[in-house]
This record gives C-alpha cells, structure tokens and sequence, in this order.
C-alpha cells in the first residue's frame, strides 16, 4: 500500500513540476496594455514615418475600457476589448480633418488594424498587433 501511495504521490510531483506557468494570460496582456502610453514605431515592421504636418500616432486607455489616440492624422476613440489574446477597438470614432495623403495612409491602416481582431502582444516595453493585413508595433512612452 505504502508502495502505491508513493507512486501515486510521485506522479502528481512529477506532473506539477512539468506544468508551465501559462505565460501571459489575457489579464497579464490587459494589465500590461493598459498601463502605458504606446508610440506606433513600426508597421509591418518597416519604421514609421511621421507624415508632413502629421503627428505620432498613439494608443492609450481610460479605465481599462476606453482606447484612444492620434492616427498621425485624426484623433480616435472607442471601445477597449481584449478576449482570449485578441484586441480590438470596437466601435471606433474619429475627427474627420483632411490631411496630406501620406497621413491618410498611415491612418488607414492603423484604423483598420485597430477596429479588427489582432493578436495581442506585450513583450518589455512593446506591443504588438498583428492580423491578416498588417502587424503595428508600439512603444511604450510613459505609463498611465
């Protein structure tokens, strides 16, 4: 008897051990998101260039629920959803300035980007969205 509960004991050891921590979980990524400012630095990973009388597009949040930023172009604002990885900003307002077709550009993707479902990631002082279409990396510039 002593014999199975030792072994019965050994395997459930054996088992946690080999358990991982999970990595991020949807509230790490929603904690790590949310506490700062992001700079959009990258799309599809070609640096990002600031359009003639455009300025840097950002994301931000209120109250863990809100998203809102500058397009390079327009402001925005909408819904914050982040579910099993995946953000988007339901709902998204925007001012309706003209600008310079290069800023129209950039906030064409990032407003698309933004509205669709896009994996999340937050690795140090980036984040990442990315999709089918196109993949925004920011920077973190100053936390909330």
């Amino acid at each position: 008897m002593k014999k199975h509960l030792l072994t019965a004991m050994g395997t459930a050891l054996l088992l946690s051990a080999c358990a991982g921590t999970g990595g991020n979980t949807t509230a790490d990524t929603s904690a790590d998101l949310t506490q700062y400012e992001w700079e959009l630095s990258k799309i599809d990973n070609q640096a990002v260039t600031i359009p003639s009388r455009g300025a840097v597009p950002t994301l931000g949040f209120e109250n863990n629920t809100m998203a809102h930023g500058h397009s390079g172009c327009n402001r925005y604002f909408g819904s914050a959803e982040l579910k099993d990885g995946q953000f988007r900003i339901e709902k998204m307002g925007m001012t309706m300035m003209a600008c310079p077709d290069d800023a129209m550009k950039l906030e064409r993707v990032m407003s698309d980007t933004l509205s669709q479902w896009s994996k999340a990631e937050v690795k140090g002082n980036t984040l990442t969205l990315s999709n089918n279409q196109h993949t925004l990396t920011f920077t973190a510039t100053q936390p909330m």
